[in-house]
């Protein structure tokens, strides 16, 4: 899975080309995953059941949420065991893209859920030994810079959501195929050229570090709940941010809310990628996070209490751009403390039910409050969630 240094000298930090091919395949994962469920699979079943497609869209995102946290533990776990993670990878790219192509001509919502399944399966194959990869690869010096460039993926998928939707550049039934060709362009390179060079055991002391030892399993339950605190504040605000705008004020549109979220998208990018790089510089991998998190905090703490557009607006940009810049941050600082380097591909699909579960749970979460209360008490529960983030993202940290 990686190349020995030339000279027979083992390296103590992994080289530029493959952080960014790395970068580039992870973003292919999102341009995969991003256009279909957000924007294409929608439409597909409005064609498919009329006024049934809320119901439909529901049952696949069930079905597919389930899927994916299953494959992508099991397909994790098998990449360990096999030892070969650019193998899985190759295979996953085939299936994704075999298993995406037919669902433009599927006319049964049915058949549709059934494909939508297969293709959460093959996604995962890619997406898991893809992770796992990283974290065999890429040493602690340079896990912020990973995590920063991991920010990008998001603003990628939505740019490529937002590309095959330009209307009359394609077809519907076009429209998926170009989602295939764009994931094959963004995840061949890795697997092509991609060589890592192996990589020293870090030496280096830290200034900050994330409590190792006995205290270890604390520490990996509080970084997964920290995670999912957050992931979860962010899902609901990704489903229902339109319905708050328009609660907030009844002239907002839809075109509005799509150029806030793509301008968050593609400043929190750049934004990650320096505080990534400052986290290495300084040996501080968790300052960043705990900041995120009061950030995130402080952002939906304005939106709830908001009385005008723009209060609601800037409350969200500063929610948005740290969510982002956390999600980014915490994906590859996590590999820090797996328990068993050997088992990254498994433990790292575990972390990954921080990503799956929201969307199981935030719908009902949701009708619970919103309908009864409106969007201010979801959105302080949603805030209390960033703020519990943040506090126990604190208690890990101890300083030498």
């Amino acid at each position: 899975m990686t190349d020995a240094a030339p000279g027979g000298t083992v390296p103590s930090r992994q080289h530029w080309r493959f952080l960014l091919l790395f970068a580039l395949a992870w973003a292919g994962g999102a341009i995969a995953y991003v256009p279909l469920l957000t924007l294409l699979l929608p439409l597909r079943l409005t064609l498919l059941t009329g006024n049934q497609d809320i119901r439909w869209l529901a049952y696949a995102t069930f079905a597919g949420a389930v899927t994916a946290s299953l494959a992508n533990i099991g397909f994790g776990w098998l990449s360990d065991l096999t030892r070969n993670r650019r193998g899985w990878i190759a295979a996953g790219l085939v299936l994704t893209l075999a298993a995406l192509l037919p669902i433009a001509r599927i006319a049964d919502p049915v058949g549709l859920i059934v494909a939508l399944v297969m293709w959460q399966a093959a996604l995962n194959m890619m997406l898991a030994p893809l992770a796992g990869w990283a974290a065999d690869s890429v040493p602690d010096a340079q896990k912020g810079v990973l995590g920063g460039l991991l920010a990008f993926a998001p603003a990628t998928g939505a740019l490529a959501g937002a590309l095959v939707t330009i209307p009359g550049l394609a077809a519907a039934g076009d429209r998926i195929a170009m989602v295939a060709v764009m994931v094959a362009v963004a995840v061949l390179p890795v697997l092509l050229i991609g060589r890592p060079v192996a990589i020293a055991p870090p030496v280096a002391e830290r200034r900050e570090v994330l409590t190792p030892g006995d205290r270890q399993r604390r520490v990996l339950v509080t970084m997964w709940v920290a995670r999912l605190a957050i992931q979860t504040a962010e899902a609901a605000l990704f489903a229902y941010l339109l319905f708050y705008f328009r609660a907030v004020d009844p002239g907002f549109r839809d075109a509005d809310v799509a150029r806030v979220f793509s301008l968050v998208l593609l400043v929190a990018a750049p934004l990650a990628l320096l505080t990534g790089r400052w986290a290495d510089r300084h040996a501080r991998p968790v300052a960043p996070l705990i900041a995120c998190a009061g950030l995130a905090t402080a952002g939906l703490a304005v939106m709830a209490s908001a009385d005008g557009i723009a209060p609601a607006l800037a409350g969200y940009v500063v929610f948005g751009l740290s969510s982002t810049v956390f999600l980014g941050l915490h994906a590859s600082q996590t590999m820090r403390v797996l328990p068993r380097r050997d088992r990254a591909g498994r433990d790292l699909g575990v972390f990954n039910l921080t990503n799956t579960l929201p969307s199981l749970v935030v719908p009902s979460f949701a009708l619970m409050i919103v309908p009864t209360m409106g969007y201010a008490p979801l959105i302080w529960g949603l805030a209390g969630l960033a703020l519990v983030a943040c506090v126990l993202l604190g208690s890990l940290v101890r300083r030498t």
